[in-house]
């Protein structure tokens, strides 16, 4: 048995309006093809559809057992066109996204915000955690999007490194504040609260302080630079961060006793932005790629 879309449309058009005239009007075909239609449709299921009553055409009662799952089809292919559309229109759709877990708590949030108020059927996975397990994530083709920093390369995933600011941030009162910009030299005797040590961050600022002879006056070792942030805005040492996330620490109005200074010679955190490699990439988590890279251009390292 071979039913055409076509002929059940043509089935509940008549059996809403009563008439072939009606149907062909809402289907916007003629009245004779809505005839054709409901002819091969009665002889392909094996019985009559409709008969007339005072002058109406009603469904006999096997179309009426038939009508509701006809409905029901015919509602679902609705709701899928209209989900394609959405889709299309990157209006819908889920996004997995895993990032560091600075990023869930700063500055991630406004983008994501930003994204989705217009885009009510997009729905969102966010999973913050440490490099290693983003990688895995990524290569797994568990998220769609990842953001992380150290990353060193992998078949499995395309990806982006971006050179981010950074400054050094200290507490409102404090020597430095006075000076237009810091280095190395300016910090030497200072506490200094800084990234883990086996981080890439950390060991680039270490081999930075080394080239000049000096070593890093370790204060507090933190995974996160919001951490480092609250610690200084607490008057507690002084510590070199990505501008962003400084940025963002004094936006949401926790930070009035943390103030920020360009560091020289500029050292970059380097924050990688990850993909699958293999797995088809939606068109909702490249607009959002692109979004937010786009958050992150007022605080790229020239050149």
């Amino acid at each position: 048995m071979k039913i055409r879309l076509r002929q059940l449309e043509a089935f509940r058009a008549v059996a809403r309006t009563g008439s072939y005239t009606r149907a062909a009007e809402s289907l916007g075909i003629s009245q004779p093809a809505v005839s054709r239609l409901l002819g091969h449709f009665s002889e392909t299921v094996g019985f009559e559809l409709f008969h007339r009553k005072e002058g109406r055409l009603v469904p006999s009662q096997e179309a009426r057992y038939l009508l509701s799952e006809v409905d029901r089809l015919l509602e679902s292919l609705h709701h899928i066109e209209e989900l394609t559309k959405d889709i299309t229109n990157r209006k819908a759709g889920h996004l997995r996204i895993a990032c560091l877990p600075g990023f869930a708590t700063s500055h991630l949030p406004r983008v994501l915000a930003d994204f989705l108020r217009p885009r009510p059927g997009v729905t969102v996975t966010l999973e913050p955690d440490r490099p290693e397990r983003i990688l895995e994530w990524i290569i797994g083709e568990q998220y769609d999007f990842g953001i992380t920093d150290g990353f060193t390369g992998h078949p499995a995933v395309q990806s982006e490194t971006l050179a981010m600011r950074t400054v050094c941030i200290m507490p409102a009162g404090h020597r430095l504040a006075a000076l237009p910009e810091i280095t190395p030299e300016d910090i030497a005797g200072e506490g200094l609260i800084h990234t883990r040590r086996d981080s890439p961050f950390f060991r680039d600022l270490e081999s930075l302080f080394q080239r000049r002879g000096m070593e890093v006056n370790s204060l507090v070792e933190v995974r996160q630079f919001t951490a480092a942030c609250m610690l200084v805005a607490e008057g507690i040492g002084v510590s070199v961060v990505s501008e962003m996330d400084a940025h963002a620490y004094r936006e949401c109005g926790s930070g009035p006793g943390l103030v920020m200074r360009p560091f020289t010679p500029a050292l970059p955190h380097r924050l990688t932005l990850l993909q699958p490699t293999m797995a088809p990439v939606s068109m909702i988590t490249l607009e959002f790629r692109d979004a937010f890279r786009e958050s992150l251009s007022p605080f790229l390292l020239e050149g």
